[in-house]
C-alpha cells in the first residue's frame, strides 16, 4: 500500500511502514511538510498489522533532515510550527510502535530530534547529527527534553548550548546512534532489525514501549507499579501471551494472533 503526499510518502508493504522525506536535497520540515507526517503517523495507527514504522529520506537526498525550516521559526508562526512538529512525537506516543530512523547525511535540528525519537537508529559514517539553533538565538524544545535521557544530561547540555555538529561514530559512542553502516548496507541492516520484529508480537510489542515511555521519569516504586499495571491489566488482556507460553513448553514457533 501506498499513500500519495506533496513532501512525504507513506509505504507501507510486509508490516511496516515507511514515512519516506521527499523534499531533497535538504529534506527540510516545512509546517505542510510535518502536518503531512502527522497525517501519516495517524494513518498508521489504524493499522494493526504494522509492527514498525520507518523513517527516511528519498533516495538521493543530501540529508535526512536539515531540520524545521528557519522562515517558520519567525515569531508569527512559531506556535503552529511547534505545534505541527511536537504532535508528531505526541502521535507516536500514543501509538507505541517501535520506531526506526536510517540516516544518510544530516540530520540537524528537528531531523536530529526526530533521531533521538527514534528506539532504533541506523546510519551511514557520513552522516553528521547536532542542534545548531543556538546559534540562530533559539533553542530546540523537543531536544532539551530528549538528549538529555538519550545521551546524559552533560554531554546534551553542551550538544544544545554549543550548537556543535558531531559524526556518525562520535553518535553511536553517545547512545544515539545504534548502528553505523555503509550506505549499501543501511537497507540490509534496517531489514534484519525489521524481520525480528515481524517475529514478535505486535501487543507485546506495544504494551513494553508503553511501559518504558510511561514510567521514565516516575519514582522507583511508582513507575514499577505502573509497568505492572500495564502487564497485568493489558498485556494479559490478549491472547498471545498465553500463545507464547504454550508454544515455548511445546517447542514450537508461535502462532501469534497480535491480540
Amino acid at each position: 500500500m501506498a499513500s500519495h503526499y506533496r513532501d512525504i510518502q507513506l509505504v507501507v508493504g510486509n508490516r511496516v511502514a515507511r514515512i519516506i522525506f521527499a523534499r531533497p536535497p535538504l529534506n527540510v520540515f516545512t509546517i505542510a511538510m510535518m502536518k503531512e507526517v502527522l497525517d501519516a503517523v495517524n494513518q498508521i495507527s489504524k493499522m494493526n498489522e504494522v509492527c514498525a514504522i520507518v523513517f527516511a529520506a528519498t533516495p538521493g537526498s543530501k540529508a535526512f533532515s536539515a531540520g524545521v525550516s528557519i522562515e517558520e521559526h519567525r515569531a508569527e508562526t512559531a506556535y503552529q510550527m511547534l505545534e505541527s512538529f511536537h504532535g508528531i512525537f505526541r502521535a507516536l506516543q500514543l501509538i507505541a510502535k517501535p520506531v526506526l530512523a536510517l540516516v544518510v547525511g544530516g540530520a540537524l535540528g528537528g531531523g536530529c530530534e526526530l533521531v533521538a525519537y527514534a528506539d532504533i537508529v541506523i546510519a551511514t559514517p557520513t552522516a553528521r547529527f547536532g542542534q545548531p539553533e543556538i546559534k540562530l538565538g533559539l533553542f530546540p524544545p523537543a531536544a532539551c527534553v530528549m538528549l538529555p535521557r538519550v545521551i546524559g544530561e552533560k554531554r546534551a547540555r553542551e550538544l544544545i548550548l554549543t550548537g556543535e555538529l558531531f559524526s556518525a561514530e562520535t553518535a553511536r559512542a553517545l547512545g544515539l546512534v545504534s548502528h553505523v553502516v555503509a550506505e549499501n548496507e543501511l537497507e540490509n541492516k534496517a531489514e534484519q532489525i525489521l524481520n525480528h520484529l515481524r517475529q514478535l508480537s505486535i501487543p507485546a510489542l506495544t504494551t513494553a514501549q508503553r511501559a518504558i515511555n510511561e514510567t521514565r521519569d516516575l519514582p522507583f516504586d511508582e513507575a514499577l507499579k505502573h509497568a505492572e499495571t500495564i502487564y497485568l491489566n493489558e498485556l494479559m488482556s490478549y491472547k498471545d501471551p498465553a500463545e507464547g507460553i504454550e508454544a515455548f513448553i511445546a517447542k514450537r514457533p508461535p502462532n501469534w494472533k497480535h491480540k
